[in-house]
């Protein structure tokens, strides 16, 4: 299955660069008549290759292998996720990982997340460093980038939650505002080939229209989070227009697995039902996610990062921002009643719980809370017509995985 997958990577990477394989950024060349070769710009391509390039958005081929690559929000679950992928992929070349390690939610996941960093590191071809600090530090993201110039650079660093957001606004405009905007500052002064970087399924706010789109105005956000994240896309179009600088923009769709995090229902959930307590379902349990698993989310970055937005000019002379958003997410919304149902039987089997346990009896059902939305629902259809990609792994599959995993690590500590 995988090798089916990566196949599909490889046939459609093919595809983007043809035979401009080589050429700086943004030349795509034409052979005249005359045997001369002319600059052509995104426009003239479009009249050219009429609905071709519309239906297919060019690709830039980053080959990730032996260069300098910044993953900020490592050792994070997802960040940490895609360091531990990269330094498997790599044979040379070097990663750095920056995080604040901060107590929004118990720090010993973190340093168990980058301990399996450490290892993976030991035996990988690539150099690993982690440095300790935000990204919201202007100067330390200089230096950085100063010390490293990092050829790709994945924004993973973000304050989460869309709950907290409610009560702790500060902390998210430092993070996922002005953090983003230094990250965006230095690469404007070191332009690396592709930056990538972490939205959410969180700005399509209260969308009436499923499944989500990247075309869906997404202007109505109902969490300071979503606002937020909302701002980082907007930022990030603003400044791949004026420095030409390829970004492409991740909406994630409900996160989950191993080594989460342990404010996400799924894993909050397992931990109140292991301790006898009430597990809380809101709106009554009559909501959908689009609960899409870590292995799938790291699959989609990883393919992401080596295909980077083309650069090219507009008829102004101008460059067309080298710009692109995409859902990851599976497009199979999941009744939450259902999730719970087999979070419970998975619980069960990797004996966190007994079988005769009471899940009736620790259950509350509520109405709907602040900042929350009935359904997330992605429509990654983008994602699959340009990296040759859909996440595909079922809840089945996903929470038997987690639930084994919650089960080693609450074993051996205790």
């Amino acid at each position: 299955m995988s090798e089916q997958k990566g196949q599909r990577a490889d046939d459609q990477m093919g595809q983007w660069t043809g035979e401009q394989r080589g050429q700086s950024a943004g030349e795509q060349m034409d052979q005249s008549a005359g045997g001369q070769k002319e600059l052509r710009t995104r426009e003239q391509m479009d009249q050219r290759t009429g609905s071709a390039a519309k239906e297919r958005m060019m690709k830039h081929r980053v080959e990730l292998d032996g260069k300098s690559i910044l993953v900020t929000g490592s050792p994070g679950f997802i960040g940490a996720g895609l360091v531990l992928r990269l330094l498997k992929e790599l044979t040379h070349g070097q990663v750095i990982s920056l995080d604040n390690m901060n107590d929004y939610y118990d720090p010993a996941l973190k340093e168990y997340r980058l301990s399996q960093i450490e290892k993976a590191a030991e035996s990988s071809g690539a150099r690993h460093v982690f440095v300790k600090g935000s990204i919201g530090d202007r100067d330390l993201v200089e230096e950085l980038f100063d010390k490293w110039r990092f050829d790709v650079v994945v924004n993973l660093a973000a304050q989460a939650g869309v709950r907290y957001s409610i009560d702790h606004p500060d902390v998210y405009m430092e993070s996922n505002v002005i953090g983003f905007y230094n990250i965006l500052e230095a690469c404007r002064r070191h332009v690396p080939e592709h930056l990538v970087y972490a939205s959410s399924s969180s700005v399509y706010g209260g969308n009436k229209k499923v499944p989500f789109s990247v075309s869906d105005n997404v202007d109505h956000p109902v969490s300071l989070y979503a606002a937020t994240k909302k701002s980082d896309e907007l930022l990030a179009h603003a400044y791949s227009k004026l420095y030409d600088i390829p970004s492409t923009g991740l909406r994630f769709f409900t996160v989950y697995g191993p080594a989460g995090r342990p404010d996400m229902f799924y894993y909050s959930a397992a931990r109140k039902l292991a301790a006898g307590e009430v597990i809380r379902i809101f709106n009554y349990g009559k909501m959908k996610r689009d609960f899409t698993y870590i292995d799938d989310i790291v699959e989609g970055v990883f393919r992401v990062m080596r295909g980077a937005p083309e650069r090219a000019l507009g008829e102004d002379g101008l460059p067309v921002p080298p710009y692109s958003v995409y859902n990851i997410g599976g497009g199979r919304p999941e009744e939450l009643m259902d999730f719970v149902a087999v979070l419970q039987e998975e619980l069960v089997r990797s004996g966190v719980l007994p079988a005769d346990y009471d899940f009736e009896g620790h259950r509350e059902l509520l109405g709907m809370q602040p900042g929350d939305v009935p359904i997330t629902y992605a429509d990654a259809s983008d994602l699959e017509r340009d990296y040759g990609f859909v996440p595909g792994i079922g809840i089945r599959e996903g929470l038997r995985a987690f639930a084994e995993w919650y089960a080693d690590y609450y074993r051996s500590r205790g």
